[in-house]
C-alpha cells in the first residue's frame, strides 16, 4: 500500500525527516522494511507542511515516484517548517487522477493521508456514501477510497466533532460496512496528529516538549521508536501523546 508520516517540532528541512534519516520515506517508496501489501510505492507522492505565520498548509504532490523528482529534491533541500506530512503511494487500483490521487490531502488547515485498502471498493462503502451531502461527494478530491474516507471525516468535522472523534468514528463505521479493510489514518493540523492503527504498521517517536514523529515505519534505528498495537487511536501533540483502543465493529 503506502508510507506516511508526520512530524511536529523544531525548525527542520523536509528533507531532515524525508532524505537523510538511513531509512526515511523517500527510501520507503523502494525499500520498505514493515510494508506488509505491496514492495514499491512509486504511484505518487506528496508532502504538506506550515509555513510560520499561516496556519494553511502548503502541498507539493506529484503523480510519479518521488526518487525521479528533482523539484522534490530542492523544495526537501530549503524549506523549512515546524509541522509536516508526506506520503508516498502504492495505489490499490489504476486510475487516472494522477497527484489528485496522491495524499496529503487537505481542507482548510488539516492534512490527511491513509495508508491501506478498502476492501469491495467501491460498492461496500456506497451506503456510507450515501450519507454524505451531495455537494461533498461532487467535490471529493480523487476518484479513490482514500478520498471517500477523507470526506467521510470532514463531514463529522462540519457537524462538530473534533478532529479525532472524527477520525475514530469513520474508521470503525468503514470497518463494518467493509470488513478486512485496511484503515491507517494519519492527520496533522500543524499542532497535533491523529493517526489509527486498522491493518498496517504505525510507529511513533516522542520526545516531550521537543519532537513527536508518526510513521507507517521507522525511519531509523533509534531505539526509542514504539511500535502502535492495532486498532488504536493515536492523539498527540509535541509534549502529550495518548493512545486509545478502537472497538471492533460487531455484527
Amino acid at each position: 500500500m503506502c508510507r506516511h508520516i508526520a512530524y511536529l517540532g523544531p525548525p527542520v528541512a523536509l528533507g531532515e525527516v524525508l532524505v537523510t534519516p538511513a531509512h526515511g520515506l523517500v527510501r520507503q517508496s523502494w525499500e520498505p522494511r514493515r510494508q506488509r501489501h505491496g514492495t514499491v510505492n512509486a504511484d505518487g507522492f506528496g508532502v504538506g507542511w506550515y509555513a510560520e505565520g499561516d496556519p494553511v498548509p502548503g502541498r507539493y504532490r506529484r503523480g510519479g515516484p518521488v526518487w525521479g523528482d528533482e523539484t522534490f529534491a530542492d523544495l526537501a533541500r530549503v524549506v523549512r517548517t515546524t509541522a509536516l506530512l508526506a506520503a508516498v503511494r502504492d495505489a490499490t487500483f489504476a486510475g487516472a487522477d494522477g497527484e489528485a490521487a496522491a495524499a496529503p490531502f487537505a481542507d482548510g488547515t488539516v492534512l490527511f493521508s491513509h495508508n491501506g485498502a478498502v476492501r469491495g471498493w467501491p460498492g461496500s462503502l456506497a451506503p456510507l456514501a450515501g450519507t454524505l451531502p451531495p455537494e461533498r461527494m461532487l467535490t471529493l478530491a480523487a476518484r479513490s477510497d482514500s478520498a471517500l474516507i477523507w470526506a467521510l471525516v470532514l463531514h463529522r468535522m462540519a457537524q462538530g466533532d473534533e478532529i479525532a472523534q472524527a477520525v475514530a468514528d469513520t474508521v470503525v463505521d468503514v470497518g463494518a460496512a467493509a470488513p478486512g479493510s485496511r484503515l491507517n489514518l494519519l492527520l496533522t493540523d500543524g499542532s497535533a496528529v491523529v493517526a489509527t492503527t486498522w491493518g498496517d504498521s504505525l510507529w511513533y517517536l516522542h520526545e516531550p516538549g521537543h519532537r513527536t514523529v508518526v510513521a507507517s515505519e521507522p525511519y531509523d534505528d533509534d531505539p526509542y521508536w514504539r511500535e502502535v498495537p492495532d486498532r488504536t487511536l493515536l492523539a498527540a501533540t509535541r509534549t502529550d501523546l495518548l493512545l486509545t483502543p478502537l472497538k471492533e465493529p460487531t455484527a
